[in-house]
């Protein structure tokens, strides 16, 4: 017992002091708050957040853009067309749908509004051009900036696109260790995401990149993944928790996540990724409960609220009360409208190679 304390508070000093965890001190505090110190690890991941990055939190808000028949058999999710989860199935919104969406998004204290498209990827033609549209609509709507997660991007001018359309952060997630990957993804490769988020990065774009814990993988692949992602160093990292829907394959039969395994994974992810803003997104209602209001002790510095794409969400009113009763406050900004590249943050100009972008991503 008392060596894993100690274990706990030389990582502490380890990630304060500026230098990285390895993944067998990251497997460690996972095994040592399994061994009764999830207290002691929720008390420095809570320190190493407020040290590096204080007591502002990023909300965003996501708005299914287009659902259901995706050709992806992502296990995990809903939306693809070769399971039957009985989802409602539309095209691609209109410009006046998504600007009513951004419009919700900033009234709730969302920066940004993510669109998300149930598809492959994007290549050019008439899908791109309508994307384009839908994107420059809310960019220069000027209340939140706009962000999005529209599948696999192989073309850098599609990437290119993207961006002089007005699109500020583009969403893809690594899902998962590289070594769990094939478990649960068979149609596209961890090889095709990381192309996706280069391109993304060479356009100009934010990098928006996470994953899902409890589907399956083990405490040290969860701990290769917060290695992965702190060598992708994206500007904003989405921790998802597994809610398992019915008729995906991973959504039949499965164990879902304890509660204080999933906060001492945030916690072992704040440790790891010190310097990066984790998002808590999908699955923290159904997985952490009632245990919810300590996300941000475990190390969280982003949520996302409202709905998500095929499950409803917190109700941006208690997200913004748990900040108050936790002395938190929502990061503010001011996006001016126009046309062209993402307004930026005032206070944020466009990161120049090697920098980290310190805007929040919305996706």
């Amino acid at each position: 017992m008392i060596f894993m304390q100690d274990l706990i508070a030389q990582c502490e000093a380890k990630v304060l002091a500026g230098q990285d965890l390895s993944i067998d001190e990251g497997e460690g505090l996972l095994a040592a708050a399994r061994d009764g110190q999830l207290e002691s690890l929720l008390g420095a991941a809570d320190r190493v957040r407020r040290h590096f990055l204080g007591d502002e939190v990023h909300l965003c808000s996501i708005v299914n853009a287009k659902s259901g028949r995706c050709s992806e058999d992502c296990g995990f999710c809903a939306q693809s067309v070769r399971f039957q989860t009985g989802i409602e199935e539309f095209a691609l919104i209109d410009g006046e749908q998504a600007k009513a969406a951004a419009r919700e998004a900033a009234t709730n204290g969302s920066e940004a509004l993510g669109l998300v498209a149930a598809w492959r990827g994007l290549s050019a033609g008439t899908e791109l051009d309508n994307v384009c549209d839908v994107i420059r609509d809310v960019s220069e709507q000027g209340q939140v900036h706009c962000d999005a997660s529209l599948g696999l991007i192989d073309d850098p001018q599609v990437a290119e696109r993207l961006a002089e359309a007005g699109l500020h952060t583009y969403n893809h997630n690594l899902e998962s260790a590289r070594s769990h990957f094939e478990s649960t993804v068979g149609s596209h490769s961890y090889d095709d995401r990381l192309r996706t988020l280069r391109l993304v990065r060479e356009a100009g774009m934010s990098v928006c990149s996470g994953g899902i814990v409890g589907m399956g993988e083990s405490p040290r692949q969860r701990v290769e993944l917060a290695v992965e992602l702190r060598e992708l160093d994206p500007d904003m990292v989405p921790l998802n928790f597994l809610n398992p829907i019915e008729g995906t394959p991973l959504g039949d039969g499965g164990e879902t996540l304890s509660a204080e395994e999933a906060l001492a994974t945030l916690s072992v992810f704040r440790l790891m990724l010190p310097r990066h803003h984790i998002m808590v997104a999908g699955g923290r209602e159904v997985v952490l409960g009632e245990m919810v209001e300590r996300m941000y002790e475990a190390g969280a510095s982003a949520t996302m609220v409202g709905d998500y794409l095929t499950t409803g969400g917190t109700p941006a009113a208690d997200d913004l009360a748990l900040l108050d009763r936790q002395g938190l406050q929502a990061r503010g900004r001011a996006v001016q409208p126009g046309p062209g590249r993402a307004a930026r943050l005032p206070d944020s100009p466009r990161p120049g190679p090697g920098q980290r972008d310190p805007s929040p991503a919305g996706a």
